[in-house]
């Protein structure tokens, strides 16, 4: 059975207060005793010093009257037994017995101790009387000399009855002071225990949702510090709660008016959490507490969650998910040890994406038959030409290359772009191929006083690559690098830096001016529209350097000021 506070408390008294009372009703009694004896004791011995001067002239044989007499009368009047005895243990009187019927008193130990001039007290059982008895017998002196003994005593008997009287009327003082303390200490159980047993429900209201209870404050002391510090808890509480519920009905708002598909995994990677889109893309409107695996049936996407859960760090994936195209972004929180996961629904996207390309790519063929046509009815009307008609022939000849090669930018953009499209990767030794480039622009260069330089580490790596592309990386490259100088140099650097291929095109042309920076690489982007078109760029150039750069895992990135010159630098990896 579960012991209440009241009765742990109430018992505790208790054990208390029995404790008191039995620790009084032993050792009391002893003490008791002990000191009646002693002063009994006293009482003897003070009255044998006031009968000493009447009795010592009958010992030294100058009183007169009947000793007997005077002894036996003393001794009724005090309720004492009054023995005389001279110096040879002879009973002279006494006042219960005869004296001549009485033995020898010689060797009784209070007499002995008499008759060597000391006071004695003994207790023990009377040779004469058989019961037991105090005995105070103090020396009888004369001239210096131990005469006899004045013994007194009385009967142990009477001063049992008066302690088995005194022990009653303990007990029963004993008896009415536990029962009145054990009173008390009920009703301190109770006023403990109440405001206890309150505070306890009020507690337990409180953590079933109860914001409304209120603890009474008419108590004193602790209690009523104790009761408005919990009902200022409750109302902080409650306002805290009503937050904390505003805030999830917002948040939960907010997760179901989300398009993309959101869930929340824990440390086991168990879904603790998902809006409305999640359910529906997954096909399952209870995946709480499920596997992320269980839910969602795709292996690449669940090693993905497993290797961003080892090491914490986030990752995006694109992959199907019942039959639809999603890009999937997985997070990490540190903050709960948990990983959040987004599902954005990107088959439209991709389906655009593709009629875009189809579309680029259709055009392309279908504009690079006519466009060579002209090309070539131009080339042959050129030579028989009239001179007036010359210039608009060139005009026409100048602006259809500039459309061939728009169209061939544009095929080879839709192939770079091509998601589904491999690298031909082989081993790949860059010096020549620069070299072979270089040798392209060697009369452009000429023409407009530049100088061509190659730069190239002797112990140059060779690289795991497309050939054809790596060929077009370099071809772009230096025909912009030609193409938008005017005097001074072009210099291609090849060599190593942080463990990965480098290949540096600088010239000293115009520059870029900063603003334009991080769009050169959009296509059709071009920072001097009239000055594009007068030398045939097409601004797609620096786009097809960016996708095949990503697809051999490689990076570029362009330094330029105004007049100063322009450095592109791509990496790409040995390995």
């Amino acid at each position: 059975m579960k012991k209440t506070l009241f009765l742990r408390v109430f018992l505790g008294y208790a054990a208390v207060i029995f404790l008191l009372a039995l620790a009084v009703m032993f050792f009391a009694p002893p003490q008791m005793r002990r000191h009646h004896i002693e002063e009994r004791a006293a009482g003897l011995e003070h009255m044998a010093l006031l009968l000493e001067g009447q009795v010592l002239p009958y010992l030294t044989g100058t009183g007169t009257g009947d000793l007997a007499g005077f002894v036996a009368s003393v001794g009724r009047k005090t309720a004492t037994r009054i023995t005389v005895i001279d110096a040879a243990g002879n009973v002279l009187a006494d006042s219960e017995k005869e004296a001549r019927d009485m033995e020898n008193h010689l060797y009784r130990p209070e007499l002995q101790a008499a008759l060597q001039g000391e006071k004695r007290m003994s207790i023990r059982q009377s040779s004469t009387l058989k019961q037991e008895m105090m005995y105070m017998s103090v020396p009888l002196e004369a001239g210096g000399k131990v005469v006899g003994a004045l013994r007194l005593s009385f009967f142990m008997k009477d001063l049992e009855a008066l302690l088995d009287a005194l022990r009653g009327d303990l007990l029963k003082i004993v008896g009415l002071v536990t029962l009145f303390a054990l009173a008390i200490a009920f009703f301190l159980s109770r006023s403990v225990s109440r405001p206890v047993r309150e505070f306890i429900g009020a507690s337990a209201r409180v953590s079933s949702g109860d914001f409304e209870v209120v603890v009474s404050t008419r108590r004193s002391g602790e209690f009523r510090d104790f009761a408005h510090g919990f009902n200022a808890m409750a109302g902080k509480l409650k306002a805290m709660f009503g937050e904390i519920r505003v805030q999830n009905e917002e948040i939960n708002g907010i997760l179901a008016s989300i398009r993309e598909g959101l869930c929340v995994l824990d440390k086991d990677l168990r879904v603790v959490l998902c809006n409305a889109s999640f359910r529906r893309i997954i096909r399952n409107d209870a995946p709480e507490g499920r596997y992320f695996w269980e839910v969602v049936r795709n292996s690449r996407l669940g090693d993905v969650v497993r290797k961003v859960r080892e090491s914490r760090a986030e990752a995006s994936e694109e992959t199907p998910v019942g039959g639809r195209d999603y890009f999937c972004n997985i997070a990490y929180l540190a903050a709960g040890d948990r990983l959040v996961v987004t599902l954005h629904d990107i088959t439209e996207f991709r389906a655009l994406e593709k009629i875009k390309k189809d579309f680029v790519v259709n055009v392309s063929h279908e504009l690079k038959t006519p466009l060579t046509a002209i090309k070539g009815f131009v080339e042959t009307m050129e030579p028989k030409a009239e001179e007036e008609n010359r210039p608009y022939l060139e005009i026409v000849r100048r602006n259809t290359d500039r459309l061939i090669a728009i169209v061939e930018d544009l095929l080879t953009l839709s192939q770079l772009e091509d998601r589904g499209m491999k690298v031909e990767r082989t081993e790949v030794h860059v010096r020549p191929l620069a070299e072979s480039i270089l040798g392209l622009f060697e009369k452009r260069a000429r023409e407009k006083g530049l100088t061509l330089t190659l730069e190239s580490s002797p112990d140059l790596p060779s690289i795991q690559a497309d050939p054809l592309q790596v060929e077009g990386l370099l071809l772009n490259l230096v025909d912009n690098a030609v193409k938008y100088t005017d005097k001074g140099r072009v210099t291609v650097r090849l060599g190593t830096r942080d463990g990965r291929l480098a290949i540096e095109v600088e010239d000293t042309g115009l520059g870029i001016d900063s603003v334009h920076v991080p769009h050169i690489f959009e296509r059709f982007y071009v920072v001097d529209k009239s000055r594009s078109k007068k030398l045939g760029g097409t601004g797609l150039g620096l786009s097809i350097v960016k996708h095949i750069v990503l697809a051999h895992q490689g990076t570029v990135t362009v330094k330029s000021r105004l007049t100063e010159g322009t450095t592109v630098t791509v990496l790409l990896p040995i390995a």
